[in-house]
Protein backbone atom coordinates (compact mmCIF):
# COMPACT_ATOMS: atom_id res chain seq x y z
CA UNK A 1 0.00 0.00 0.00
CA UNK A 2 1.49 3.33 -1.07
CA UNK A 3 1.17 6.68 0.70
CA UNK A 4 -1.82 7.77 -1.40
CA UNK A 5 -3.68 4.53 -0.72
CA UNK A 6 -2.84 4.79 2.97
CA UNK A 7 -4.17 8.34 3.16
CA UNK A 8 -7.35 7.38 1.32
CA UNK A 9 -7.91 4.48 3.72
CA UNK A 10 -7.72 6.91 6.61
CA UNK A 11 -10.20 9.26 4.94
CA UNK A 12 -12.53 6.35 4.19
CA UNK A 13 -12.59 5.57 7.89
CA UNK A 14 -14.01 9.04 8.44
CA UNK A 15 -11.30 10.24 10.76
CA UNK A 16 -8.90 13.13 11.16
CA UNK A 17 -5.93 12.25 13.27
CA UNK A 18 -2.19 12.74 13.46
CA UNK A 19 -0.27 9.70 12.26
CA UNK A 20 2.20 10.25 15.08
CA UNK A 21 -0.46 9.07 17.49
CA UNK A 22 -0.22 5.47 16.34
CA UNK A 23 2.02 3.06 14.56
CA UNK A 24 1.69 3.02 10.80
CA UNK A 25 2.31 -0.71 10.92
CA UNK A 26 -0.62 -1.16 13.31
CA UNK A 27 -2.95 0.74 10.99
CA UNK A 28 -1.90 -1.31 7.96
CA UNK A 29 -2.32 -4.54 9.91
CA UNK A 30 -5.77 -3.46 11.03
CA UNK A 31 -6.87 -2.63 7.48
CA UNK A 32 -5.58 -5.96 6.18
CA UNK A 33 -7.18 -8.02 8.94
CA UNK A 34 -10.48 -6.15 8.60
CA UNK A 35 -10.70 -7.01 4.91
CA UNK A 36 -9.61 -10.62 5.54
CA UNK A 37 -12.29 -11.06 8.22
CA UNK A 38 -14.97 -9.77 5.85
CA UNK A 39 -13.89 -12.22 3.13
CA UNK A 40 -13.87 -15.21 5.47
CA UNK A 41 -17.27 -14.30 6.93
CA UNK A 42 -19.01 -13.74 3.57
CA UNK A 43 -17.47 -15.26 0.42
CA UNK A 44 -14.17 -15.08 -1.38
CA UNK A 45 -14.16 -11.90 -3.43
CA UNK A 46 -16.92 -10.20 -1.43
CA UNK A 47 -14.76 -7.13 -0.85
CA UNK A 48 -13.79 -6.64 -4.50
CA UNK A 49 -15.26 -3.46 -5.99
CA UNK A 50 -18.11 -3.92 -8.44
CA UNK A 51 -18.13 -1.79 -11.64
CA UNK A 52 -21.26 0.07 -10.62
CA UNK A 53 -20.67 3.17 -12.75
CA UNK A 54 -20.25 1.25 -16.00
CA UNK A 55 -23.16 0.90 -18.41
CA UNK A 56 -24.66 -2.29 -16.94
CA UNK A 57 -25.50 -0.64 -13.59
CA UNK A 58 -24.95 3.05 -14.50
CA UNK A 59 -25.22 4.13 -10.86
CA UNK A 60 -24.45 7.84 -11.28
CA UNK A 61 -26.62 8.24 -14.38
CA UNK A 62 -29.69 6.54 -12.94
CA UNK A 63 -32.37 8.44 -11.05
CA UNK A 64 -33.14 6.53 -7.88
CA UNK A 65 -36.51 4.96 -7.18
CA UNK A 66 -36.51 5.28 -3.41
CA UNK A 67 -38.37 6.79 -0.47
CA UNK A 68 -36.58 10.15 -0.67
CA UNK A 69 -37.39 10.65 -4.35
CA UNK A 70 -40.99 9.65 -3.68
CA UNK A 71 -41.22 12.29 -0.96
CA UNK A 72 -39.56 14.89 -3.19
CA UNK A 73 -42.29 14.37 -5.79
CA UNK A 74 -44.93 14.93 -3.10
CA UNK A 75 -43.18 18.10 -1.92
CA UNK A 76 -42.94 19.41 -5.49
CA UNK A 77 -46.62 18.78 -6.15
CA UNK A 78 -47.77 20.21 -2.84
CA UNK A 79 -49.17 16.85 -1.73
CA UNK A 80 -46.79 16.96 1.24
CA UNK A 81 -45.32 19.82 3.27
CA UNK A 82 -42.59 19.98 5.89
CA UNK A 83 -42.84 21.80 9.20
CA UNK A 84 -39.74 23.68 10.35
CA UNK A 85 -39.01 23.85 14.10
CA UNK A 86 -36.53 26.24 15.68
CA UNK A 87 -34.63 23.57 17.61
CA UNK A 88 -34.89 20.61 15.26
CA UNK A 89 -35.38 22.13 11.80
CA UNK A 90 -37.16 19.65 9.54
CA UNK A 91 -36.10 16.59 11.54
CA UNK A 92 -39.39 15.63 13.16
CA UNK A 93 -41.43 16.40 10.04
CA UNK A 94 -39.10 14.46 7.74
CA UNK A 95 -39.16 11.40 9.97
CA UNK A 96 -42.94 11.44 9.90
CA UNK A 97 -43.14 11.83 6.11
CA UNK A 98 -40.55 9.10 5.53
CA UNK A 99 -42.33 6.82 8.03
CA UNK A 100 -39.24 6.48 10.22
CA UNK A 101 -39.98 6.03 13.93
CA UNK A 102 -38.42 8.47 16.40
CA UNK A 103 -38.04 5.47 18.73
CA UNK A 104 -35.28 4.15 16.45
CA UNK A 105 -32.96 6.94 17.60
CA UNK A 106 -29.31 5.98 18.19
CA UNK A 107 -26.54 8.45 19.02
CA UNK A 108 -22.98 8.33 17.71
CA UNK A 109 -20.25 10.66 19.00
CA UNK A 110 -17.33 9.50 16.84
CA UNK A 111 -16.40 11.92 14.08
CA UNK A 112 -17.52 9.65 11.24
CA UNK A 113 -19.85 11.76 9.10
CA UNK A 114 -19.91 14.23 6.23
CA UNK A 115 -20.29 16.92 8.92
CA UNK A 116 -17.85 15.37 11.35
CA UNK A 117 -16.64 18.75 12.64
CA UNK A 118 -20.10 19.23 14.19
CA UNK A 119 -20.01 15.94 16.09
CA UNK A 120 -18.65 15.67 19.64
CA UNK A 121 -19.53 13.60 22.71
CA UNK A 122 -21.46 16.68 23.89
CA UNK A 123 -23.25 17.02 20.52
CA UNK A 124 -23.70 13.50 19.11
CA UNK A 125 -25.20 12.67 15.76
CA UNK A 126 -28.63 11.06 15.91
CA UNK A 127 -29.33 8.21 13.50
CA UNK A 128 -32.86 7.00 12.77
CA UNK A 129 -33.90 4.22 10.41
CA UNK A 130 -36.67 2.16 8.85
CA UNK A 131 -36.40 -0.83 6.53
CA UNK A 132 -35.25 1.32 3.61
CA UNK A 133 -34.20 4.74 4.95
CA UNK A 134 -31.40 5.94 7.26
CA UNK A 135 -31.56 9.52 8.60
CA UNK A 136 -28.79 11.55 10.24
CA UNK A 137 -29.49 14.62 12.40
CA UNK A 138 -26.87 16.73 14.21
CA UNK A 139 -28.11 19.59 16.41
CA UNK A 140 -26.98 22.90 14.93
CA UNK A 141 -25.65 21.40 11.69
CA UNK A 142 -26.58 23.06 8.36
CA UNK A 143 -27.62 19.76 6.74
CA UNK A 144 -29.62 16.65 7.48
CA UNK A 145 -28.22 13.50 5.88
CA UNK A 146 -30.08 10.57 4.33
CA UNK A 147 -29.15 7.16 2.97
CA UNK A 148 -31.79 5.13 1.18
CA UNK A 149 -32.02 1.69 -0.37
CA UNK A 150 -32.89 1.73 -4.04
CA UNK A 151 -34.00 -1.75 -5.18
CA UNK A 152 -31.59 -1.75 -8.14
CA UNK A 153 -28.84 0.71 -7.15
CA UNK A 154 -28.35 -0.05 -3.45
CA UNK A 155 -27.35 2.81 -1.20
CA UNK A 156 -28.16 6.32 -2.44
CA UNK A 157 -27.21 9.39 -0.44
CA UNK A 158 -28.86 12.80 0.01
CA UNK A 159 -28.86 15.91 2.15
CA UNK A 160 -31.34 18.70 2.81
CA UNK A 161 -30.65 22.17 4.18
CA UNK A 162 -31.76 22.85 7.72
CA UNK A 163 -33.18 26.29 7.05
CA UNK A 164 -36.75 27.41 6.54
CA UNK A 165 -37.64 27.30 2.84
CA UNK A 166 -40.80 27.48 0.79
CA UNK A 167 -39.87 24.33 -1.12
CA UNK A 168 -37.25 22.19 0.66
CA UNK A 169 -35.23 20.04 -1.73
CA UNK A 170 -33.16 16.91 -1.33
CA UNK A 171 -29.75 16.97 -3.01
CA UNK A 172 -28.15 13.71 -4.08
CA UNK A 173 -24.52 13.45 -3.01
CA UNK A 174 -22.45 10.74 -4.68
CA UNK A 175 -19.34 12.02 -2.88
CA UNK A 176 -20.52 9.88 0.04
CA UNK A 177 -19.34 6.89 -1.99
CA UNK A 178 -15.76 7.72 -0.96
CA UNK A 179 -16.64 5.89 2.27
CA UNK A 180 -19.87 4.13 1.29
CA UNK A 181 -18.58 2.13 -1.68
CA UNK A 182 -15.58 0.17 -0.46
CA UNK A 183 -14.47 -3.23 0.77
CA UNK A 184 -16.38 -2.49 3.96
CA UNK A 185 -19.69 -2.28 2.03
CA UNK A 186 -19.03 -5.42 -0.03
CA UNK A 187 -17.76 -3.38 -2.96
CA UNK A 188 -21.13 -1.76 -3.72
CA UNK A 189 -22.81 1.52 -2.72
CA UNK A 190 -23.98 0.62 0.74
CA UNK A 191 -24.13 1.21 4.46
CA UNK A 192 -21.66 1.08 7.33
CA UNK A 193 -21.89 0.36 11.03
CA UNK A 194 -18.50 0.47 12.75
CA UNK A 195 -16.98 0.53 16.23
CA UNK A 196 -14.01 2.72 17.17
CA UNK A 197 -12.49 3.98 20.38
CA UNK A 198 -12.34 7.78 20.45
CA UNK A 199 -10.58 10.47 22.39
CA UNK A 200 -12.42 13.03 24.52
CA UNK A 201 -13.30 15.07 21.40
CA UNK A 202 -14.71 12.13 19.44
CA UNK A 203 -11.71 11.71 17.13
CA UNK A 204 -11.40 8.02 16.31
CA UNK A 205 -8.41 5.80 16.91
CA UNK A 206 -8.41 3.82 13.68
CA UNK A 207 -6.16 1.07 15.03
CA UNK A 208 -8.67 0.32 17.80
CA UNK A 209 -11.65 -0.32 15.62
CA UNK A 210 -13.83 -2.96 14.04
CA UNK A 211 -14.29 -2.08 10.39
CA UNK A 212 -17.58 -3.91 10.00
CA UNK A 213 -20.18 -4.65 12.67
CA UNK A 214 -23.12 -6.99 12.16
CA UNK A 215 -24.92 -9.77 14.01
CA UNK A 216 -21.77 -11.93 13.89
CA UNK A 217 -19.66 -9.41 15.83
CA UNK A 218 -19.02 -10.17 19.54
CA UNK A 219 -20.79 -7.67 21.79
CA UNK A 220 -17.46 -6.84 23.42
CA UNK A 221 -16.33 -5.36 20.09
CA UNK A 222 -19.47 -3.33 19.38
CA UNK A 223 -20.52 0.29 19.86
CA UNK A 224 -17.21 2.07 20.25
CA UNK A 225 -18.04 5.73 19.54
CA UNK A 226 -21.76 5.20 20.25
CA UNK A 227 -23.95 5.93 23.23
CA UNK A 228 -25.92 2.88 24.33
CA UNK A 229 -29.06 2.78 26.49
CA UNK A 230 -30.74 -0.39 27.66
CA UNK A 231 -30.04 -3.38 29.89
CA UNK A 232 -27.57 -6.10 28.93
CA UNK A 233 -26.58 -7.73 32.22
CA UNK A 234 -22.90 -8.51 32.71
CA UNK A 235 -22.13 -8.53 28.97
CA UNK A 236 -19.46 -5.99 28.08
CA UNK A 237 -19.47 -3.58 25.15
CA UNK A 238 -17.54 -0.46 24.11
CA UNK A 239 -20.43 2.00 24.16
CA UNK A 240 -20.46 5.11 26.36
CA UNK A 241 -16.66 4.97 26.71
CA UNK A 242 -15.07 8.32 25.82
CA UNK A 243 -11.30 8.66 25.92
CA UNK A 244 -8.50 6.42 27.14
CA UNK A 245 -9.34 6.85 30.83
CA UNK A 246 -12.82 5.39 30.37
CA UNK A 247 -11.42 2.33 28.59
CA UNK A 248 -8.77 1.86 31.27
CA UNK A 249 -11.42 2.03 33.99
CA UNK A 250 -13.45 -0.57 32.09
CA UNK A 251 -10.61 -3.03 32.70
CA UNK A 252 -10.83 -2.49 36.45
CA UNK A 253 -14.57 -1.88 36.74
CA UNK A 254 -16.36 -3.82 33.98
CA UNK A 255 -19.58 -2.15 32.86
CA UNK A 256 -18.94 1.00 34.85
CA UNK A 257 -20.81 2.76 32.03
CA UNK A 258 -22.99 -0.20 31.06
CA UNK A 259 -26.73 -0.78 31.55
CA UNK A 260 -27.35 2.97 31.15
CA UNK A 261 -30.92 4.24 30.79
CA UNK A 262 -30.38 8.01 31.05
CA UNK A 263 -27.84 9.89 28.91
CA UNK A 264 -28.18 13.13 30.87
CA UNK A 265 -24.85 12.50 32.60
CA UNK A 266 -23.07 12.83 29.24
CA UNK A 267 -24.66 15.82 27.45
CA UNK A 268 -27.74 18.07 27.18
CA UNK A 269 -30.34 15.60 25.95
CA UNK A 270 -32.92 18.34 25.25
CA UNK A 271 -31.19 19.08 21.94
CA UNK A 272 -32.28 15.68 20.62
CA UNK A 273 -35.70 14.21 19.92
CA UNK A 274 -35.22 11.43 22.48
CA UNK A 275 -33.14 10.69 25.57
CA UNK A 276 -31.96 7.34 24.22
CA UNK A 277 -29.57 5.43 22.01
CA UNK A 278 -31.47 2.18 22.08
CA UNK A 279 -29.52 -1.08 22.31
CA UNK A 280 -32.13 -3.06 20.39
CA UNK A 281 -32.22 -0.48 17.59
CA UNK A 282 -28.42 -0.73 17.41
CA UNK A 283 -28.57 -4.50 17.08
CA UNK A 284 -31.26 -4.37 14.41
CA UNK A 285 -29.43 -1.78 12.29
CA UNK A 286 -26.22 -3.80 12.51
CA UNK A 287 -27.94 -6.81 10.98
CA UNK A 288 -29.90 -4.73 8.49
CA UNK A 289 -27.10 -2.59 7.06
CA UNK A 290 -24.99 -5.60 6.06
CA UNK A 291 -28.04 -7.44 4.77
CA UNK A 292 -28.82 -4.50 2.49
CA UNK A 293 -25.25 -4.59 1.20
CA UNK A 294 -25.51 -8.32 0.57
CA UNK A 295 -28.72 -7.93 -1.42
CA UNK A 296 -27.17 -5.14 -3.48
CA UNK A 297 -24.10 -7.29 -4.15
CA UNK A 298 -26.37 -10.08 -5.38
CA UNK A 299 -28.24 -7.61 -7.57
CA UNK A 300 -25.04 -6.37 -9.19
CA UNK A 301 -23.30 -9.73 -9.58
CA UNK A 302 -26.34 -11.52 -10.98
CA UNK A 303 -27.22 -8.67 -13.36
CA UNK A 304 -23.69 -8.69 -14.78
CA UNK A 305 -23.55 -12.51 -14.90
CA UNK A 306 -26.84 -12.76 -16.77
CA UNK A 307 -25.69 -10.14 -19.28
CA UNK A 308 -22.39 -11.96 -19.86
CA UNK A 309 -23.35 -15.65 -19.56
CA UNK A 310 -27.18 -15.83 -19.47
CA UNK A 311 -26.96 -17.77 -16.21
CA UNK A 312 -25.87 -17.39 -12.56
CA UNK A 313 -24.15 -20.74 -12.10
CA UNK A 314 -20.93 -19.08 -10.94
CA UNK A 315 -22.66 -17.54 -7.93
CA UNK A 316 -23.25 -20.70 -5.90
CA UNK A 317 -20.78 -19.71 -3.17
CA UNK A 318 -22.32 -16.25 -3.04
CA UNK A 319 -25.79 -17.75 -2.57
CA UNK A 320 -24.56 -20.04 0.19
CA UNK A 321 -22.97 -17.13 2.05
CA UNK A 322 -26.11 -15.05 1.58
CA UNK A 323 -28.34 -17.78 3.00
CA UNK A 324 -26.04 -18.24 5.98
CA UNK A 325 -26.42 -14.55 6.76
CA UNK A 326 -30.17 -14.58 6.03
CA UNK A 327 -30.65 -17.45 8.49
CA UNK A 328 -28.27 -16.10 11.18
CA UNK A 329 -26.16 -19.27 11.18
CA UNK A 330 -23.09 -17.47 12.57
CA UNK A 331 -24.92 -15.16 14.97
CA UNK A 332 -23.21 -14.33 18.26
CA UNK A 333 -25.09 -15.81 21.21
CA UNK A 334 -26.04 -13.63 24.20
CA UNK A 335 -25.06 -14.66 27.70
CA UNK A 336 -27.61 -12.40 29.45
CA UNK A 337 -31.03 -11.07 28.42
CA UNK A 338 -31.10 -7.70 26.64
CA UNK A 339 -33.94 -5.20 27.04
CA UNK A 340 -34.80 -2.08 25.06
CA UNK A 341 -34.68 1.40 26.58
CA UNK A 342 -37.64 2.68 24.54
CA UNK A 343 -40.72 1.55 22.65
CA UNK A 344 -38.59 0.70 19.61
CA UNK A 345 -38.78 -3.04 20.28
CA UNK A 346 -42.58 -2.87 20.38
CA UNK A 347 -42.67 -0.76 17.21
CA UNK A 348 -40.34 -3.09 15.33
CA UNK A 349 -42.25 -6.22 16.34
CA UNK A 350 -45.59 -4.70 15.30
CA UNK A 351 -44.60 -4.34 11.65
CA UNK A 352 -45.08 -7.99 10.68
CA UNK A 353 -46.17 -9.66 8.44
CA UNK A 354 -47.47 -12.58 10.48
CA UNK A 355 -48.43 -16.11 9.50
CA UNK A 356 -51.68 -17.90 10.34
CA UNK A 357 -50.27 -18.79 13.77
CA UNK A 358 -49.37 -15.16 14.52
CA UNK A 359 -45.61 -15.68 14.07
CA UNK A 360 -43.29 -13.15 12.47
CA UNK A 361 -39.61 -12.77 11.57
CA UNK A 362 -39.74 -9.51 13.54
CA UNK A 363 -40.44 -11.25 16.83
CA UNK A 364 -37.52 -10.61 19.17
CA UNK A 365 -35.90 -13.18 21.39
CA UNK A 366 -33.22 -11.06 23.15
CA UNK A 367 -32.40 -13.81 25.64
CA UNK A 368 -29.85 -15.80 23.68
CA UNK A 369 -30.20 -14.32 20.18
CA UNK A 370 -31.72 -11.39 18.30
CA UNK A 371 -34.81 -12.91 16.63
CA UNK A 372 -37.11 -15.68 17.81
CA UNK A 373 -37.30 -17.12 14.28
CA UNK A 374 -33.88 -16.70 12.64
CA UNK A 375 -34.64 -15.43 9.16
CA UNK A 376 -34.12 -11.85 8.08
CA UNK A 377 -37.27 -9.73 7.72
CA UNK A 378 -35.58 -8.10 4.71
CA UNK A 379 -36.68 -11.08 2.67
CA UNK A 380 -39.87 -9.00 2.32
CA UNK A 381 -38.01 -5.89 1.14
CA UNK A 382 -38.41 -4.24 -2.24
CA UNK A 383 -34.69 -4.76 -2.81
CA UNK A 384 -34.96 -8.53 -2.35
CA UNK A 385 -38.08 -8.70 -4.51
CA UNK A 386 -36.24 -6.78 -7.27
CA UNK A 387 -33.49 -9.39 -7.61
CA UNK A 388 -33.33 -10.91 -11.10
CA UNK A 389 -35.55 -13.96 -11.47
CA UNK A 390 -32.65 -16.34 -12.11
CA UNK A 391 -30.79 -15.49 -8.89
CA UNK A 392 -33.97 -15.42 -6.82
CA UNK A 393 -34.91 -18.86 -8.14
CA UNK A 394 -31.47 -20.13 -7.15
CA UNK A 395 -31.84 -18.64 -3.67
CA UNK A 396 -35.34 -20.04 -3.16
CA UNK A 397 -34.41 -23.51 -4.40
CA UNK A 398 -31.45 -23.74 -2.03
CA UNK A 399 -33.47 -22.18 0.83
CA UNK A 400 -36.23 -24.76 0.34
CA UNK A 401 -33.62 -27.53 0.41
CA UNK A 402 -32.16 -26.16 3.65
CA UNK A 403 -35.50 -25.74 5.41
CA UNK A 404 -36.88 -29.11 4.27
CA UNK A 405 -33.77 -30.91 5.50
CA UNK A 406 -32.76 -32.06 2.03
CA UNK A 407 -29.63 -29.92 2.28
CA UNK A 408 -27.43 -31.64 4.85
CA UNK A 409 -24.30 -29.53 4.32
CA UNK A 410 -22.23 -28.38 7.29
CA UNK A 411 -23.10 -24.75 6.55
CA UNK A 412 -26.59 -25.17 8.04
CA UNK A 413 -26.20 -28.01 10.55
CA UNK A 414 -26.70 -25.59 13.44
CA UNK A 415 -30.34 -25.03 12.44
CA UNK A 416 -32.53 -27.29 14.55
CA UNK A 417 -35.33 -29.22 12.78
CA UNK A 418 -38.03 -27.32 14.68
CA UNK A 419 -36.42 -24.01 13.68
CA UNK A 420 -36.29 -25.01 10.01
CA UNK A 421 -39.95 -26.03 10.15
CA UNK A 422 -41.08 -22.78 11.80
CA UNK A 423 -39.18 -20.63 9.30
CA UNK A 424 -40.60 -22.65 6.41
CA UNK A 425 -44.17 -22.33 7.71
CA UNK A 426 -43.86 -18.58 8.17
CA UNK A 427 -42.47 -18.17 4.65
CA UNK A 428 -45.17 -20.35 3.11
CA UNK A 429 -47.86 -18.19 4.73
CA UNK A 430 -46.26 -14.80 4.07
CA UNK A 431 -44.09 -15.15 0.94
CA UNK A 432 -46.23 -16.59 -1.88
CA UNK A 433 -43.47 -16.76 -4.49
CA UNK A 434 -41.46 -19.06 -2.21
CA UNK A 435 -44.20 -21.72 -2.10
CA UNK A 436 -43.51 -23.26 -5.54
CA UNK A 437 -39.86 -23.82 -4.68
CA UNK A 438 -40.81 -25.43 -1.37
CA UNK A 439 -43.25 -27.78 -3.11
CA UNK A 440 -40.62 -28.70 -5.67
CA UNK A 441 -38.07 -29.46 -2.94
CA UNK A 442 -40.53 -31.61 -1.00
CA UNK A 443 -41.71 -33.52 -4.05
CA UNK A 444 -38.14 -34.37 -5.03
CA UNK A 445 -37.40 -35.47 -1.44
CA UNK A 446 -40.45 -37.80 -1.45
CA UNK A 447 -39.60 -39.29 -4.83
CA UNK A 448 -36.06 -40.04 -3.67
Amino acid sequence: MNQNSFSKACRDAGTEFALSRMSRIAVLAFLFLGCWASVSADFQGSTHMMPFDEDTIAYSKTVANDAVMALQKKLDSGEATLKFEEDFGYARSLLKELKVSESSQMLVFSKTSLQRERITPQNPRAVFFSDDVYVGFIPGAPLMEFATVDPKLGGVFYSIEQKKMERPRFVRNDQCLECHASAKTMGVPGHLVRSFATDEAGIVDLASGTSLVNHRTPLADRWGGWYVTGKHGDQLHRGNLIGAAAFERQLKEPNHLGNVTDLGRFFDVSRHLRNQSDIVALMIIEHQAHMHNFITRLQYESTIAIQQYSHVNYLKNTVTAFLKYLLFTDEVQFTSPITSSSEFATHFTSLGPRDSKGRSFRELDMRTRLLKYPCSYLIYSAAFDALPKLIKSTIYTRLADVLSGKDTSADFQGLKPETRLAVAEILLDTKPDFAEFWKRSRSVAVSE
